[in-house]
């Protein structure tokens, strides 16, 4: 696949099997391309479900494994799964010549980040987090440059600011085209939720949402028009229990075009997985964000902090998003839509709609032997 301009040369991009680590890979990837570079995706046997829309010349797929600790054995083997890797990386970066190699975390990056080094190639990571992930840190001291999202990144290291420079993060061309002009709900006209949360986050809204919906007022609920993420395997009874309060919702398992769907909404409830959090900003929407307690180095919690603190939406921890408390934040946020109006243009002040743009430089100076400055990221 090549770009409209004359040919750069081939950048590989190295991103986990997860639209989290994927969605920024796409960002860059789709601003290459227009910049006259090729690209190809190096990934593990998840992302390779992304293959058709990811706009790659090729997709490489890798052996990866999850560091871990635990038994001895299990240890070996995940030592081994990552040699094997490397040797095959290694390989494929002799073959292919990228200019430049571009990690965006999850443990797929570690392998052709490390041939990179071995190769001599210029590497680059993006963490689209507050906190950097455990990947990108046992990468962080091999790299040439680390790019940040956020100003202030928890573990980064004081030894690795210094080559850290604040890109944002970067949202694909369907979000920056969705993000319109925020228009308020009346206090008494229709009212639009967006719930999503990612295939280990959904379940709690399946079991939270519904009893939610069920306790608003009748008026309320009225206007209410309700598009709802669940998992496959929860469906079937979300779907019964909104019938029995003969209320009618949109559920799928996957939504293809989420970035219209969040422009659409008056309120976004979701987790706070660093692209939601970046998307929701890009395009100016309010959102109640939903940490998943259980996010490796509390990352979700850091970045739903980060937006609540700059009143672009709320932050709810999960013990206390219960049907009661949800009822009554819709039933606030219904009746006072000055509320949402005001978080998301709160909102939009935090969003980088360049961010892929900037990245896109970073990279380009990288494959061209200019030096890259480190600013605008430190340790938080």
């Amino acid at each position: 696949m090549t770009g409209s301009k004359d040919d750069k040369g081939l950048i590989l991009l190295a991103a986990g099997g997860t639209g989290g680590h994927l969605f920024p890979a796409q960002a860059l990837a789709e601003v290459l391309l227009e910049r006259g570079y090729r690209v190809d995706l190096v990934t593990d046997e998840r992302g390779d479900r992304y293959g058709s829309r990811f706009p790659a010349g090729k997709t490489h797929i890798v052996p990866a494994a999850t560091v871990r600790g635990g038994n001895p054995l299990s240890y070996l083997k995940t030592m081994w799964v990552l040699g094997l890797g490397v040797i095959r990386a290694f390989f494929l970066i002799g073959r292919l010549k990228p200019r430049v190699v571009v990690g965006f975390g999850g443990y797929p990056t570690l392998t052709p980040v490390i041939a990179a080094g071995l190769r001599r190639v210029k590497t680059v990571i993006h963490d689209q987090n507050a906190v950097m992930g455990r990947a990108n840190r046992l990468l962080a001291g091999r790299v040439d440059v680390i790019a940040t999202s956020f100003p202030k990144v928890h573990m980064l290291g004081e030894a690795n600011a210094a080559k850290a420079v604040q890109t944002g993060a970067p949202v694909r061309a369907a979000v920056k085209e969705a993000a319109t002009p925020y228009v308020a709900p009346s206090e008494d006209g229709p009212f639009n939720l967006l719930v999503f949360g990612g295939s280990q986050g959904a379940r709690i809204f399946s079991d939270v949402v519904p009893g939610a919906i069920a306790r608003l007022d009748e008026t309320l609920r009225a206007r209410l028009t309700l598009v709802q993420q669940c998992r496959e395997e929860d469906l079937d009874r979300v779907r019964s229990a909104y019938q029995a309060i003969g209320f009618e919702a949109e559920l799928a398992p996957f939504f293809p075009d989420l970035p219209k769907r969040i422009a659409d909404a008056h309120l976004v409830v979701s987790r706070s997985g660093a692209s939601t959090v970046a998307e929701l900003a890009v395009i100016g929407r309010p959102g109640m964000l939903i940490p998943l307690p259980h996010a490796i180095d509390n990352d979700q919690l850091l970045n739903a902090t980060a937006l609540a603190q700059a009143k672009g939406g709320w932050l709810l921890p999960q013990p206390a998003f219960t049907p009661h408390r949800l009822a009554e934040e819709l039933t606030q946020r219904m009746r006072e839509p000055r509320m949402l109006a005001d978080a998301a243009a709160a909102a939009s002040t935090v969003g980088n709609p360049m961010a892929a743009e900037t990245l896109a430089d970073v990279v380009a100076a990288l494959a061209d032997g200019r030096p890259v400055e480190a600013k605008g990221a430190s340790v938080a």
